[in-house]
């Protein structure tokens, strides 16, 4: 099975959208999937309503940190390289699904539907893929 095809049966079972895409790279980030499942919880449905980013991005940015953040309390000095990677994330998201606001991705207000929910964890999936390099 592959990434995409892992992440759909995760939401298949009532993982959101965040922890769809984010649980299926629990093993490449070295973190157990149930505590990326509790971390990302609160960003599904658009951060719980549909007005912020769509969940499947989120979980996907989540993912910049976990691989890319030196974890330095004291003195912290990946942040820079893991907002560059971050950027390029939701970049490469909104070319291609259209957007980055779940209400939009789901033509809430418009009545056109840019990317369903399966579409948007692909491309999420995508992006992790692509960026992250896993």
């Amino acid at each position: 099975m592959n990434k995409k095809e892992l992440a759909i049966a995760k939401h298949d079972i009532k993982f959101n959208c965040a922890q769809a895409v984010a649980c299926s790279f629990a093993e490449e980030v070295g973190v157990p999937e149930e505590v990326l499942f509790k971390a990302a919880e609160g960003f599904g449905l658009g951060m719980g309503g549909m007005e912020g980013i769509c969940g499947a991005l989120s979980g996907a940015v989540m993912l910049a940190g976990f691989k890319n953040s030196d974890g330095n309390l004291e003195s912290p000095a990946t942040k820079a390289e893991t907002y560059k990677l971050s950027k390029e994330m939701v970049r490469s998201f909104e070319e291609k699904t259209g957007g980055t606001i779940c209400k939009q991705l789901k033509g809430i207000e418009t009545g056109t539907v840019l990317c369903s929910c399966p579409d948007c964890i692909c491309k999420g999936v995508e992006v992790v893929e692509e960026v992250l390099g896993f």
